[in-house]
């Protein structure tokens, strides 16, 4: 998934460049939207890569899975069972399947990667609001509303798979 990540945002920064020199020459409009959504798509993808690479490079997935942040709310079974997460989980990719591996890690090495997982995709949560900013500079609003507030859902799949798969961990740990 890593490989698979980084050719996309080449391929986006790739993109951005290309429509946005050629509409600088020509100023053709569809170009100024293509221009708009690669380099939409390049910032989505370049700061997940970069925000995960800075979390690793400073907690080395050796999060203290005991703070309060990571604990098991009241709520969060019923809410996981009404959603259906044990059905839909298993779609969702992996960034580095290593990191989750039972023949590699402990399960409290996992128990850490589970935190730190859940630390990088609410982060990104918040930074993908960031491109409503140039709304300022290119307008359209809505669309860049729609991209941050999908992308926003997307990362918070990720927090409630991290979040759902981390009671049972611990319970593996105790036995």
């Amino acid at each position: 998934m890593k490989k698979k990540m980084i050719i996309l945002t080449s391929f986006f920064l790739l993109g951005l460049l290309t429509c946005g020199i050629i509409y600088y020459l020509t100023e053709n409009s569809i170009l100024f939207t293509l221009t708009i959504t690669f380099g939409t798509c390049f910032y989505h993808f370049a700061m997940r890569l970069i925000v995960g690479h800075g979390i690793d490079g400073i907690f080395h997935n050796k999060m203290n899975y005991d703070r309060w942040w990571f604990k098991e709310r009241k709520y969060e079974s019923k809410l996981f069972k009404a959603i259906g997460v044990k059905k839909w989980k298993k779609y969702l990719p992996t960034y580095n399947t290593r990191d989750y591996s039972v023949t590699d890690h402990s399960v409290e090495e996992i128990i850490q990667v589970t935190c730190q997982a859940e630390v990088v995709h609410e982060i990104n949560m918040i930074l993908s609001f960031v491109p409503v900013i140039f709304t300022i500079w290119f307008g359209s609003l809505a669309a860049f509303l729609i991209t941050s507030c999908v992308a926003f859902c997307f990362d918070g799949l990720f927090v409630i798979l991290q979040r759902y798969n981390r009671p049972r961990l611990r319970r593996l740990l105790r036995r």
